[in-house]
C-alpha cells in the first residue's frame, strides 16, 4: 500500500508540475492569478512526504503532504513562493478509494472560542485604558521570524491544528509588540506559560484586538493593501459572514507594490495576499488591512 501511495504521490506531483494535458487545478488557478499581475511561473517543483497512517480492518487512511515550490517572474523581479498541500488517501483492501485535499484554512478553534458573548466582552475589555506600553515595532525581526518559522513550529509555543493566528502573534511578538491582559483570556493580547489570550490564537479575536486596542500592540486600518508595510497583518473573512477566520503577515512586496505574505495552517511563504488560488476562497471574501502603529 505504501508503494501504491508513493506512486500516487509521484503521479500527483507530475500532473501538477509537468503534465500539460491533465493540468492540476491548483496550478491553473495560480496561473490565472499570475496573468492578472503580468507574471508567470518560470519553474515549478513539488515533493511529497507521508505523515501518518491509520488502519481499521480493511480500510486505511494515509495523510501525506505535497510541498509546492514556484519560481515566479514579474517584470524584472523574481519571487520564490512555497506552499504545502495536505491530502488524505483512503484505501480499501489495498485499492485506492479516494484522494482529497484537506481544506483546513478558516476552521475556527472551537476549543478556544465558540460564542458571540465572548467576542462582545473582548471589545469592551480592549477599550479600557491601561498604563501606556510604549514600544518600537521592529519590522525586520518580525519578517525574519515569519521566514524562519513559516514551515516549522517554535517549540517555545503551543502548536495548534488551526495555527494561523498563533503564528502571526508569534511574529508580532518577535517584532517587539508588548503583551498585556494576563491572566484574563478575553482581555488584551498575551501568551504566558501554558495559557494564552483568545486574541493570541483565534483569527476573529486578533482582528477585534487590532481594530480596538489603544495601548501596547496597536494598529491602524488602511483601505489599499499597497499601503501595508513589511510586518503588517491581513485578516480574511472567506465566507463574508462577518467572522474572520484567517490571518497572514506581509513579508515582501511584488513588482506592482502588492503584499506577499507568510502564513500557517496551510503553510505558505511569499504567497500573493488575495488568496484567490486557495480552496478556501469564495466570491464573498472580505479583507481587513492593518498596519502596526508604534511609538516612533
Amino acid at each position: 500500500m505504501i508503494k501504491q501511495l508513493q506512486e500516487l504521490l509521484e503521479r500527483r506531483v507530475d500532473q501538477c508540475v509537468n503534465d500539460k494535458s491533465s493540468p492540476c487545478i491548483k496550478i491553473e488557478k495560480k496561473k490565472e492569478l499570475l496573468a492578472k499581475r503580468d507574471a508567470e511561473i518560470v519553474k515549478a517543483n513539488a515533493k511529497g512526504k507521508i505523515v501518518e497512517k491509520s488502519s481499521k480492518v480493511d480500510l486505511s487512511n494515509i495523510h501525506y503532504i505535497v510541498h509546492f515550490q514556484y519560481l515566479i517572474k514579474q517584470k524584472d523581479q523574481f519571487i520564490f513562493e512555497e506552499e504545502l498541500e495536505h491530502r488524505i488517501a483512503s484505501f480499501y483492501k489495498g485499492s485506492l478509494m479516494s484522494d482529497q485535499e484537506l481544506n483546513v484554512i478558516g476552521q475556527t478553534n472551537k476549543t478556544d472560542i465558540n460564542n458571540l458573548a465572548i467576542f462582545n466582552e473582548m471589545v469592551s475589555n480592549y477599550d479600557k485604558t491601561e498604563e501606556r506600553l510604549a514600544f518600537h515595532y521592529d519590522r525586520r525581526k518580525a519578517v525574519q521570524y515569519a521566514e524562519r518559522y513559516w514551515n516549522e513550529y517554535n517549540p517555545q509555543y503551543q502548536k495548534f491544528t488551526d495555527d494561523c493566528t498563533n503564528f502571526i502573534s508569534q511574529c508580532l511578538r518577535a517584532g517587539g509588540a508588548p503583551m498585556r491582559g494576563y491572566p484574563n483570556r478575553s482581555r488584551g493580547w498575551w501568551y504566558q506559560g501554558g495559557t494564552w489570550s483568545y486574541s493570541w490564537t483565534v483569527a476573529h479575536a486578533l482582528k477585534l484586538y487590532l481594530s480596538t486596542s489603544k495601548d501596547g500592540l496597536r494598529a491602524k486600518e488602511v483601505k489599499d493593501p499597497r499601503e501595508l508595510l513589511l510586518g503588517d497583518v491581513i485578516c480574511y473573512d472567506f465566507q463574508g459572514n462577518g467572522r474572520f477566520d484567517h490571518n497572514t503577515i506581509v513579508t515582501a512586496k511584488d513588482a506592482l507594490g502588492y503584499p506577499l505574505v507568510n502564513a500557517h495552517t496551510t503553510n505558505s511563504r511569499m504567497r500573493y495576499w488575495s488568496y484567490e488560488d486557495s480552496t478556501a476562497y469564495t466570491d464573498q471574501i472580505q479583507y481587513k488591512f492593518y498596519t502596526i502603529v508604534d511609538d516612533n
